[in-house]
Protein backbone atom coordinates (compact mmCIF):
# COMPACT_ATOMS: atom_id res chain seq x y z
CA UNK A 1 0.00 0.00 0.00
CA UNK A 2 1.22 3.53 -0.61
CA UNK A 3 0.92 5.57 2.40
CA UNK A 4 1.59 8.73 0.75
CA UNK A 5 -2.14 8.43 -2.07
CA UNK A 6 -5.63 10.01 -1.04
CA UNK A 7 -7.63 7.44 -0.33
CA UNK A 8 -11.57 8.35 -0.68
CA UNK A 9 -11.77 5.96 2.41
CA UNK A 10 -10.24 8.22 4.45
CA UNK A 11 -11.65 11.02 2.96
CA UNK A 12 -9.00 12.38 0.75
CA UNK A 13 -6.30 12.13 3.14
CA UNK A 14 -3.44 9.67 2.74
CA UNK A 15 -3.10 6.72 5.44
CA UNK A 16 0.24 8.93 6.47
CA UNK A 17 -1.78 12.19 7.01
CA UNK A 18 -4.83 10.58 8.75
CA UNK A 19 -2.46 8.84 11.11
CA UNK A 20 -0.49 11.50 11.98
CA UNK A 21 -3.58 14.00 12.22
CA UNK A 22 -6.43 11.71 13.81
CA UNK A 23 -5.60 8.36 15.27
CA UNK A 24 -5.58 8.22 18.62
CA UNK A 25 -6.43 11.97 18.35
CA UNK A 26 -9.74 13.18 17.55
CA UNK A 27 -12.64 12.11 15.04
CA UNK A 28 -13.23 11.70 11.73
CA UNK A 29 -16.60 11.72 9.22
CA UNK A 30 -16.03 10.08 5.56
CA UNK A 31 -18.83 10.80 3.99
CA UNK A 32 -19.73 8.09 0.88
CA UNK A 33 -15.90 6.25 1.95
CA UNK A 34 -16.86 3.95 -0.05
CA UNK A 35 -19.20 4.57 -2.43
CA UNK A 36 -22.48 2.84 -3.47
CA UNK A 37 -21.39 0.27 -0.46
CA UNK A 38 -23.20 -2.69 -0.50
CA UNK A 39 -23.68 -5.12 2.74
CA UNK A 40 -21.24 -8.23 1.73
CA UNK A 41 -23.34 -10.45 3.81
CA UNK A 42 -27.49 -10.01 3.52
CA UNK A 43 -29.27 -11.28 6.18
CA UNK A 44 -29.38 -15.04 5.93
CA UNK A 45 -26.00 -15.25 5.80
CA UNK A 46 -25.60 -13.16 8.70
CA UNK A 47 -27.77 -15.37 10.81
CA UNK A 48 -26.65 -18.26 9.82
CA UNK A 49 -23.04 -16.95 11.03
CA UNK A 50 -24.93 -16.73 14.43
CA UNK A 51 -25.94 -19.85 14.53
CA UNK A 52 -22.66 -21.40 15.15
CA UNK A 53 -21.15 -22.17 18.24
CA UNK A 54 -17.55 -21.05 16.95
CA UNK A 55 -19.10 -17.49 16.51
CA UNK A 56 -19.48 -15.23 19.01
CA UNK A 57 -22.76 -13.51 18.72
CA UNK A 58 -25.18 -11.55 21.52
CA UNK A 59 -28.63 -10.09 21.02
CA UNK A 60 -29.28 -6.78 22.56
CA UNK A 61 -32.95 -5.93 23.37
CA UNK A 62 -34.21 -2.60 24.59
CA UNK A 63 -37.82 -2.29 26.39
CA UNK A 64 -39.64 -0.20 28.89
CA UNK A 65 -38.55 -2.69 31.56
CA UNK A 66 -34.99 -1.66 30.57
CA UNK A 67 -31.99 -3.35 28.90
CA UNK A 68 -31.29 -7.58 28.07
CA UNK A 69 -28.46 -9.18 26.29
CA UNK A 70 -28.13 -13.00 24.78
CA UNK A 71 -25.14 -14.89 23.62
CA UNK A 72 -25.82 -16.51 20.70
CA UNK A 73 -25.45 -19.11 19.16
CA UNK A 74 -29.01 -18.28 17.59
CA UNK A 75 -31.32 -19.88 15.54
CA UNK A 76 -32.44 -17.52 12.86
CA UNK A 77 -36.28 -18.39 13.59
CA UNK A 78 -35.45 -17.55 17.20
CA UNK A 79 -34.74 -13.81 16.43
CA UNK A 80 -36.64 -10.97 16.48
CA UNK A 81 -38.71 -9.92 12.80
CA UNK A 82 -37.21 -6.63 11.99
CA UNK A 83 -41.07 -4.87 12.26
CA UNK A 84 -39.97 -5.27 16.69
CA UNK A 85 -37.98 -2.05 17.22
CA UNK A 86 -35.23 -1.65 19.87
CA UNK A 87 -33.21 -4.85 18.88
CA UNK A 88 -29.61 -5.43 17.70
CA UNK A 89 -27.60 -8.36 17.00
CA UNK A 90 -23.94 -8.39 17.24
CA UNK A 91 -21.42 -10.30 15.07
CA UNK A 92 -18.08 -10.71 15.94
CA UNK A 93 -15.24 -11.56 14.12
CA UNK A 94 -17.23 -12.31 11.22
CA UNK A 95 -13.69 -11.67 8.89
CA UNK A 96 -13.00 -14.76 10.33
CA UNK A 97 -15.42 -16.61 8.76
CA UNK A 98 -16.17 -14.93 5.40
CA UNK A 99 -13.50 -13.91 2.73
CA UNK A 100 -15.57 -11.28 1.60
CA UNK A 101 -15.42 -9.36 4.95
CA UNK A 102 -11.72 -10.41 5.12
CA UNK A 103 -11.11 -8.79 1.98
CA UNK A 104 -13.18 -5.44 3.42
CA UNK A 105 -10.39 -5.63 6.16
CA UNK A 106 -7.22 -5.67 4.46
CA UNK A 107 -8.30 -2.20 3.27
CA UNK A 108 -7.37 -0.76 7.10
CA UNK A 109 -3.86 -2.09 6.72
CA UNK A 110 -1.76 0.96 6.84
CA UNK A 111 -2.32 0.22 10.07
CA UNK A 112 -0.14 -2.33 11.78
CA UNK A 113 -1.40 -5.93 12.11
CA UNK A 114 -0.27 -6.11 15.41
CA UNK A 115 -3.26 -3.73 15.85
CA UNK A 116 -5.38 -4.82 13.69
CA UNK A 117 -8.58 -7.07 15.20
CA UNK A 118 -11.64 -7.82 13.65
CA UNK A 119 -14.78 -6.95 11.98
CA UNK A 120 -17.72 -6.78 13.53
CA UNK A 121 -21.21 -6.81 12.10
CA UNK A 122 -24.44 -4.92 14.06
CA UNK A 123 -27.53 -5.39 12.53
CA UNK A 124 -30.69 -3.97 14.09
CA UNK A 125 -34.13 -2.61 14.07
CA UNK A 126 -35.59 0.69 14.40
CA UNK A 127 -34.40 2.11 17.46
CA UNK A 128 -31.83 -0.54 18.38
CA UNK A 129 -28.32 -0.10 20.02
CA UNK A 130 -26.07 -0.89 22.57
CA UNK A 131 -26.50 2.13 24.72
CA UNK A 132 -23.96 4.99 25.13
CA UNK A 133 -20.93 3.48 25.68
CA UNK A 134 -17.25 4.30 25.03
CA UNK A 135 -14.68 1.46 23.63
CA UNK A 136 -10.76 1.79 24.95
CA UNK A 137 -9.64 0.39 21.16
CA UNK A 138 -9.95 2.94 18.08
CA UNK A 139 -13.00 1.80 15.74
CA UNK A 140 -14.12 2.64 12.05
CA UNK A 141 -18.13 2.26 12.47
CA UNK A 142 -18.92 2.06 8.96
CA UNK A 143 -22.33 2.19 7.56
CA UNK A 144 -23.07 -0.85 5.26
CA UNK A 145 -27.17 -0.21 4.83
CA UNK A 146 -30.29 1.55 6.60
CA UNK A 147 -29.73 4.81 8.37
CA UNK A 148 -28.10 5.09 11.85
CA UNK A 149 -27.42 8.47 14.30
CA UNK A 150 -24.31 8.62 16.06
CA UNK A 151 -24.13 11.01 18.91
CA UNK A 152 -20.62 11.53 20.01
CA UNK A 153 -18.45 13.59 22.54
CA UNK A 154 -15.01 13.49 24.37
CA UNK A 155 -16.23 12.24 28.02
CA UNK A 156 -14.95 13.00 30.89
CA UNK A 157 -17.05 10.88 33.49
CA UNK A 158 -17.24 7.33 32.82
CA UNK A 159 -19.32 6.31 35.59
CA UNK A 160 -21.33 3.59 34.74
CA UNK A 161 -24.91 2.75 34.85
CA UNK A 162 -25.57 -0.31 37.80
CA UNK A 163 -27.94 -3.38 36.87
CA UNK A 164 -27.67 -3.50 33.43
CA UNK A 165 -25.67 -6.35 31.18
CA UNK A 166 -24.25 -4.07 29.09
CA UNK A 167 -21.45 -1.10 29.83
CA UNK A 168 -23.36 1.68 29.44
CA UNK A 169 -22.84 5.59 30.77
CA UNK A 170 -24.32 6.92 33.05
CA UNK A 171 -23.93 10.24 32.43
CA UNK A 172 -23.23 10.51 28.50
CA UNK A 173 -22.66 13.98 27.04
CA UNK A 174 -22.45 14.53 23.63
CA UNK A 175 -21.50 17.59 21.37
CA UNK A 176 -21.65 16.63 18.05
CA UNK A 177 -24.23 14.53 15.98
CA UNK A 178 -24.57 12.91 12.72
CA UNK A 179 -26.42 10.66 10.53
CA UNK A 180 -24.63 7.87 8.45
CA UNK A 181 -25.96 6.37 5.42
CA UNK A 182 -24.80 3.37 3.64
CA UNK A 183 -21.34 4.10 2.40
CA UNK A 184 -20.27 7.05 5.27
CA UNK A 185 -17.94 6.19 7.91
CA UNK A 186 -16.89 7.36 11.42
CA UNK A 187 -13.49 7.06 12.76
CA UNK A 188 -13.77 7.13 16.66
CA UNK A 189 -10.07 7.65 19.02
CA UNK A 190 -10.45 5.13 22.06
CA UNK A 191 -12.21 6.15 25.16
CA UNK A 192 -14.24 8.56 22.90
CA UNK A 193 -18.05 8.16 24.07
CA UNK A 194 -20.44 6.85 21.55
CA UNK A 195 -24.15 6.49 20.83
CA UNK A 196 -25.23 4.71 17.71
CA UNK A 197 -29.54 4.11 17.04
CA UNK A 198 -30.93 2.61 14.16
CA UNK A 199 -33.27 4.81 12.14
CA UNK A 200 -36.23 4.26 10.25
CA UNK A 201 -35.14 3.62 6.74
CA UNK A 202 -37.12 2.09 3.68
CA UNK A 203 -35.21 0.18 1.03
CA UNK A 204 -35.69 0.89 -2.60
CA UNK A 205 -38.59 -1.56 -2.86
CA UNK A 206 -40.29 0.45 -0.32
CA UNK A 207 -39.92 -2.16 2.62
CA UNK A 208 -38.03 -1.23 6.02
CA UNK A 209 -34.60 -1.81 5.46
CA UNK A 210 -32.61 -2.85 8.64
CA UNK A 211 -29.89 -0.89 9.63
CA UNK A 212 -26.36 -2.84 9.16
CA UNK A 213 -23.00 -1.20 10.42
CA UNK A 214 -19.26 -2.83 10.47
CA UNK A 215 -17.36 -2.00 13.06
CA UNK A 216 -13.74 -2.50 12.60
CA UNK A 217 -11.98 -2.88 15.97
CA UNK A 218 -7.75 -2.81 17.22
CA UNK A 219 -6.09 -4.64 19.48
CA UNK A 220 -4.82 -2.83 22.31
CA UNK A 221 -3.65 -4.76 24.59
CA UNK A 222 -3.55 -3.91 28.72
CA UNK A 223 0.32 -3.63 30.22
CA UNK A 224 -0.97 -6.09 32.76
CA UNK A 225 -2.21 -8.37 30.00
CA UNK A 226 1.34 -8.07 28.04
CA UNK A 227 3.42 -8.33 31.03
CA UNK A 228 1.67 -11.28 31.79
CA UNK A 229 1.67 -12.84 28.64
CA UNK A 230 4.99 -12.61 27.79
CA UNK A 231 6.54 -13.74 30.92
CA UNK A 232 4.79 -16.58 30.46
CA UNK A 233 6.21 -17.56 27.38
CA UNK A 234 9.76 -16.08 28.65
CA UNK A 235 9.38 -18.82 31.41
CA UNK A 236 8.94 -21.48 28.69
CA UNK A 237 11.91 -20.18 26.99
CA UNK A 238 13.95 -20.56 30.04
CA UNK A 239 13.38 -23.79 30.99
CA UNK A 240 13.94 -24.94 27.77
CA UNK A 241 17.23 -23.20 27.68
CA UNK A 242 17.77 -24.35 30.96
CA UNK A 243 16.83 -28.25 30.10
CA UNK A 244 19.89 -27.71 27.40
CA UNK A 245 22.65 -27.25 30.15
CA UNK A 246 24.40 -29.47 32.16
CA UNK A 247 23.03 -27.91 35.44
CA UNK A 248 19.54 -26.62 35.64
CA UNK A 249 19.34 -22.62 37.36
CA UNK A 250 17.52 -23.65 40.69
CA UNK A 251 17.75 -22.18 43.73
CA UNK A 252 20.00 -22.59 46.48
CA UNK A 253 21.08 -21.56 49.57
CA UNK A 254 23.61 -23.77 51.27
CA UNK A 255 24.73 -20.32 53.92
CA UNK A 256 21.01 -20.60 54.52
CA UNK A 257 20.84 -20.00 58.58
CA UNK A 258 18.33 -21.94 61.09
CA UNK A 259 15.39 -19.71 61.50
CA UNK A 260 12.69 -18.92 64.03
CA UNK A 261 10.57 -16.89 61.72
CA UNK A 262 9.52 -19.59 59.20
CA UNK A 263 6.87 -17.81 57.82
CA UNK A 264 9.32 -15.29 56.84
CA UNK A 265 10.29 -15.06 53.06
CA UNK A 266 14.03 -15.48 52.55
CA UNK A 267 15.79 -12.06 51.31
CA UNK A 268 17.78 -14.42 49.20
CA UNK A 269 14.95 -16.13 47.54
CA UNK A 270 13.46 -12.41 46.62
CA UNK A 271 16.94 -11.53 45.14
CA UNK A 272 16.77 -14.80 43.13
CA UNK A 273 13.52 -14.10 41.95
CA UNK A 274 14.37 -10.68 40.79
CA UNK A 275 17.16 -11.91 38.85
CA UNK A 276 15.42 -14.69 37.01
CA UNK A 277 12.92 -12.11 35.67
CA UNK A 278 16.01 -9.86 34.55
CA UNK A 279 17.34 -12.89 33.07
CA UNK A 280 14.16 -13.77 31.07
CA UNK A 281 13.74 -10.08 29.55
CA UNK A 282 17.94 -9.96 29.12
CA UNK A 283 17.94 -11.69 26.00
CA UNK A 284 16.20 -9.64 22.80
CA UNK A 285 15.61 -12.49 20.95
CA UNK A 286 13.46 -13.97 23.26
CA UNK A 287 11.55 -11.05 24.07
CA UNK A 288 11.34 -10.45 20.17
CA UNK A 289 10.10 -14.61 20.05
CA UNK A 290 7.40 -13.83 23.25
CA UNK A 291 6.08 -11.09 22.07
CA UNK A 292 5.53 -11.96 18.23
CA UNK A 293 4.44 -15.24 19.25
CA UNK A 294 1.71 -13.84 21.52
CA UNK A 295 0.36 -11.15 18.62
CA UNK A 296 -0.30 -13.71 16.14
CA UNK A 297 -1.69 -16.41 18.41
CA UNK A 298 -5.11 -17.15 16.86
CA UNK A 299 -8.29 -16.65 19.00
CA UNK A 300 -9.31 -19.29 20.90
CA UNK A 301 -12.78 -20.12 18.36
CA UNK A 302 -10.15 -20.43 15.54
CA UNK A 303 -9.30 -23.79 14.08
CA UNK A 304 -7.62 -24.46 10.57
CA UNK A 305 -8.85 -27.80 8.61
CA UNK A 306 -5.33 -29.68 8.06
CA UNK A 307 -4.16 -32.21 6.40
CA UNK A 308 -5.18 -31.17 2.43
CA UNK A 309 -3.20 -33.26 0.10
CA UNK A 310 -1.35 -31.03 -1.98
CA UNK A 311 -1.97 -31.61 -5.96
CA UNK A 312 1.40 -30.34 -7.14
CA UNK A 313 4.85 -29.27 -5.48
CA UNK A 314 5.55 -25.83 -3.77
CA UNK A 315 6.45 -23.75 -6.49
CA UNK A 316 4.16 -24.79 -9.38
CA UNK A 317 1.16 -22.97 -7.78
CA UNK A 318 0.75 -19.13 -6.21
CA UNK A 319 -0.17 -19.82 -2.47
CA UNK A 320 -2.28 -17.20 0.05
CA UNK A 321 -2.41 -17.10 3.71
CA UNK A 322 -5.80 -18.13 4.68
CA UNK A 323 -8.11 -15.99 6.30
CA UNK A 324 -7.64 -16.83 9.56
CA UNK A 325 -3.76 -17.08 9.68
CA UNK A 326 -1.98 -14.20 11.91
CA UNK A 327 1.63 -13.55 10.56
CA UNK A 328 4.03 -10.87 11.47
CA UNK A 329 8.03 -10.25 11.46
CA UNK A 330 11.03 -8.39 13.16
CA UNK A 331 14.69 -8.28 11.93
CA UNK A 332 15.46 -12.18 13.19
CA UNK A 333 12.04 -14.03 12.77
CA UNK A 334 8.66 -15.00 11.51
CA UNK A 335 5.76 -15.46 13.57
CA UNK A 336 2.87 -17.50 12.00
CA UNK A 337 -0.19 -18.95 14.20
CA UNK A 338 1.60 -18.28 17.37
CA UNK A 339 4.98 -20.39 16.24
CA UNK A 340 8.44 -18.62 15.47
CA UNK A 341 11.24 -19.23 13.15
CA UNK A 342 14.62 -17.68 12.48
CA UNK A 343 14.92 -16.15 9.32
CA UNK A 344 17.46 -14.72 7.38
CA UNK A 345 18.53 -13.90 3.74
CA UNK A 346 16.69 -14.30 0.41
CA UNK A 347 13.89 -16.84 2.13
CA UNK A 348 13.13 -14.19 5.26
CA UNK A 349 12.67 -12.00 2.47
CA UNK A 350 10.19 -13.94 0.64
CA UNK A 351 8.31 -14.63 3.83
CA UNK A 352 8.28 -11.14 4.95
CA UNK A 353 6.70 -10.34 1.18
CA UNK A 354 4.16 -13.06 1.91
CA UNK A 355 3.54 -11.45 5.69
CA UNK A 356 2.92 -8.06 4.14
CA UNK A 357 1.17 -9.36 1.14
CA UNK A 358 -0.88 -12.44 2.13
CA UNK A 359 0.39 -14.31 -0.76
CA UNK A 360 3.14 -15.07 -2.99
CA UNK A 361 3.34 -15.30 -6.70
CA UNK A 362 4.52 -18.57 -8.59
CA UNK A 363 7.38 -16.45 -9.98
CA UNK A 364 8.42 -15.60 -6.13
CA UNK A 365 8.17 -19.12 -5.35
CA UNK A 366 10.75 -19.98 -7.64
CA UNK A 367 13.35 -18.06 -5.15
CA UNK A 368 12.89 -19.87 -2.15
CA UNK A 369 14.93 -22.46 -0.73
CA UNK A 370 14.60 -26.22 -0.25
CA UNK A 371 14.33 -25.64 3.84
CA UNK A 372 11.68 -23.13 2.95
CA UNK A 373 9.47 -24.97 0.76
CA UNK A 374 9.45 -27.53 3.12
CA UNK A 375 8.13 -24.84 5.74
CA UNK A 376 5.53 -23.71 3.59
CA UNK A 377 4.47 -27.50 2.76
CA UNK A 378 3.99 -27.87 6.16
CA UNK A 379 1.92 -24.65 6.73
CA UNK A 380 0.04 -25.62 3.42
CA UNK A 381 -0.89 -29.40 5.08
CA UNK A 382 -1.77 -27.72 8.60
CA UNK A 383 -3.90 -25.31 6.46
CA UNK A 384 -2.56 -21.82 7.32
CA UNK A 385 -2.03 -21.32 3.56
CA UNK A 386 -4.10 -22.12 0.76
CA UNK A 387 -2.98 -22.82 -3.33
CA UNK A 388 -4.68 -19.46 -4.63
CA UNK A 389 -5.13 -18.36 -8.77
CA UNK A 390 -2.43 -14.50 -8.83
CA UNK A 391 -1.72 -12.78 -11.35
CA UNK A 392 2.01 -12.91 -12.00
CA UNK A 393 4.67 -10.83 -10.42
CA UNK A 394 8.01 -10.07 -10.74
Amino acid sequence: MDTTQALALLGGLSPQQFMRRHWQKKPLLVRQAIAGFKPILNRPELFALAAQERVESRLVMQSASGWRMKSGPFAPRSLPALSKPAWSLLVQGVDLHDARAHALLQQFRFVPDARLDDLMISYASTGGGVGPHFDSYDVFLLQASGRRRWRIGKQTDFTLQEGVPLKILQNFDYTEEFVLEAGDMLYLPPRYAHDGVAQDCAGADGKPEACMTYSIGFRAPGQAELAGALLQRLAEYCSDEGQALATPRIYKDPRQPATANPAALPPALTDFARASVAAALKDPLALACALGEYLTEPKPSVWFEGGASQAAPIGSQALALDSRTRMMYEDKHIFINGESYRAQGADALLMRQLADQRALSVAQLRKVSRDAKDLLSDWLDAGWLHTAKLKDQP
